[in-house]
């Protein structure tokens, strides 16, 4: 189990208003951003995270992904969608004709919440108080790139980026969260979620191909 980080009063003073903006740089390099987010203390989710998980991909990506937080296994590696549901996500990006090094991944919140059994860490999905502290960071990543469309991977990340009041040019495309299809209790439902998800994928190369 990662160790807990040391926690200041002013560390604390500051995740309890629930804003990351303090936190976000003028810069628009995502790698300035990056470092940057490294020290957000903008929500109480960075206390038991192991670290800031920032999303990866090319400042010249045409189509950014957005999901809803770090998982265990992203937490873990500083990674975005490396877990069980990156490895549906990057077949389904290959089936759609799309490689992973070509889009931008991100999430709405960049810490992982959970709560502990015994040795394990699970999922928890983060509230809108969070959700909407993190929004600085996913509108510097959005200022950063300018993508000229955005899939919302599951409700949080629609939700989150329905908040923007201004997305440029960019459409928006919305579908599952890759670990939908892992929990479907059924398997012609995960097989019916993977082929939603293509589908999805592909309409957003389309609209970026076409200039959204």
């Amino acid at each position: 189990m990662p160790a807990r980080r040391r926690v200041s009063k002013n560390d604390l003073r500051a995740a309890e208003r629930y804003d990351a903006a303090p936190f976000v740089p003028a810069s628009r390099s995502l790698a300035t951003l990056r470092a940057a987010s490294r020290g957000c203390r903008g929500c109480p989710l960075f206390i038991p995270a192991t670290q800031t998980v920032f999303g990866e991909g090319p400042k010249t990506a045409t189509i950014v992904l957005v999901g809803e937080e770090p998982g265990d296994v992203e937490d873990r590696k500083d990674a975005v969608f490396v877990g069980p549901a990156g490895r549906v996500l990057d077949e389904a990006l290959e089936k759609a004709g799309l490689g992973r090094p070509a889009v931008y991944l991100t999430n709405a919140v960049k810490h992982f919440k959970f709560e502990e059994r015994g040795k394990r860490r699970l999922h928890k999905k983060p509230g809108a108080r969070e959700i909407e502290a993190c929004r600085p960071w996913l509108g510097a990543e959005l200022d950063a790139i300018r993508p000229t469309v955005v899939v919302c991977l599951g409700a949080t990340a629609a939700n989150s980026i329905g908040r923007f009041a201004d997305l440029g040019r960019a459409g928006v495309v919305r579908t599952i969260h890759p670990s939908a299809a892992l929990r479907a209790p059924e398997r012609k439902q995960r097989h019916s979620l993977r082929a939603r998800l293509v589908r999805d994928l592909r309409r957003a190369k389309r609209l970026a191909e076409a200039g959204g």
